[in-house]
């Protein structure tokens, strides 16, 4: 797991909100380049029909997409600490999802997700700004992911387009934690005051990037109020924005 230093503590203090100094530039994932809500819907929804073929009768039937969800974010929080590997609390997600509808049978579990985690890579859909914002910048600045998740760029649509790749459950923690953003900065070989990240939540990407001392993007394609607070350096309707910023 990661541990903290002092001097990791204390790189937050020294922030700018320019992009002057930008050299690396890291994008969240999930709902900043693909709608992972979509997508993690439409697998669980072919999960769910899969279960009631093996298991047929009311028990199955009355299961729902919204409290497989409910199950397995439960699972999550009871492994919070201990694993950030996504595809086992998944499996444990749905592990428990048979136990619920009184089945344990953790070769259907398998099963079951291999077939979410297929149809999660397979259809996801792309933003329609992702591609083409990543082809303008990456000329100019070095492009990278950072994610809580596990959407790995090959499998997602986006080969070759990342210089590096930051997932917590590899480094053990996950965002807002600095080492996330700091891990970064050692892939890339930069400053913090050199980075900018660009994501779509306040409490992870903002707040995280904020205490690194990282330039700071909140990508709120809904327009949504912020009533948390937390105070981006920039805030974008689309990706395609990002051209003007680093060109300030």
């Amino acid at each position: 797991m990661y541990s903290v230093s002092t001097t990791e503590i204390d790189v937050g203090c020294d922030r700018i909100s320019g992009a002057e100094l930008i050299k690396v530039i890291s994008f969240d994932g999930d709902m900043t380049l693909w709608d992972f809500e979509k997508v993690m819907r439409h697998s669980l929804t072919v999960t769910l029909e899969e279960l009631r073929h093996h298991i047929p009768g009311r028990s199955s039937a009355a299961l729902t997409v919204d409290r497989m969800i409910e199950i397995r974010n439960s699972v999550a929080a009871e492994f919070r600490g201990k694993t950030t590997n996504l595809e086992e609390i998944r499996f444990h997600g749905f592990k428990r999802t048979l136990e619920f509808i009184g089945c344990s049978d953790d070769t259907l579990a398998t099963n079951l997700n291999s077939l979410y985690i297929k149809h999660r890579f397979e259809d996801i859909e792309l933003y329609p700004d992702a591609i083409p914002t990543l082809d303008i910048l990456r000329s100019d600045f070095t492009i990278g992911l950072l994610s809580n998740g596990n959407g790995y760029p090959e499998r997602c649509g986006l080969p070759d387009r990342f210089s590096f790749v930051v997932f917590s459950q590899d480094v053990g923690v996950e965002k807002p934690h600095s080492g996330m953003f700091l891990e970064v900065c050692r892939h890339a070989g930069c400053d913090p005051r050199e980075l900018m990240h660009i994501g779509d939540s306040l409490e992870s990407d903002v707040a995280g990037a904020n205490g690194a001392g990282a330039v700071s993007v909140w990508l709120n394609r809904d327009n949504r109020e912020n009533e948390t607070g937390i105070v981006p350096d920039h805030e974008i309707r689309s990706l395609l924005e990002l051209a003007e910023i680093t060109e300030e």
